[in-house]
């Protein structure tokens, strides 16, 4: 069969629960915005962990370069969140990433960030093909 690419990237997708606890309250007594950027650095990372080594980049490191997010709705102690993400179709050096926020199966927060990969022993970037990501779905 063959898939376009939005279905090959969405194949890429990746999530995990996140079990509220007071270490992500803030004083306004519901998670802070700040953890949420926190989160959305490590998804990717674990992400990335779970598939260089279905890629030549496996030494590379991903280095976070453009960052927004939209808060929608507020999550409180004792939430339950699904975090999501998957990579985007690439433009030029710079490789898009979405992550999503769920509670309660909505949507609470919504982030699209831009990443380079870096040769972490020349310290430069590494252009990519823009269908990189379809070979690492053939390996999947």
């Amino acid at each position: 069969m063959i898939r376009n690419a939005e279905e090959s990237i969405m194949d890429l997708t990746y999530q995990k629960e996140i079990h509220i606890t007071e270490e992500h309250i803030d004083k306004n007594h519901h998670v802070n915005n700040v953890q949420y950027v926190h989160w959305v650095e490590e998804i990717a990372g674990e992400h990335w962990d779970s598939l260089k080594h279905k890629t030549e980049f496996a030494e590379f490191a991903w280095i976070l370069v453009d960052h927004h997010i939209q808060y929608k709705k507020q999550v409180f102690l004792n939430d339950v969140i699904t975090v999501k993400t998957y990579p985007k179709p690439p433009e030029g050096i710079k490789q898009p990433r979405k992550v999503e926020f769920y509670c309660k199966d909505k949507l609470v927060v919504d982030s699209d960030t831009l990443w380079v990969l870096v040769d972490l022993k020349t310290q430069k970037i590494k252009r990519l093909e823009s269908d990189w990501l379809d070979n690492i779905f053939e390996e999947s």
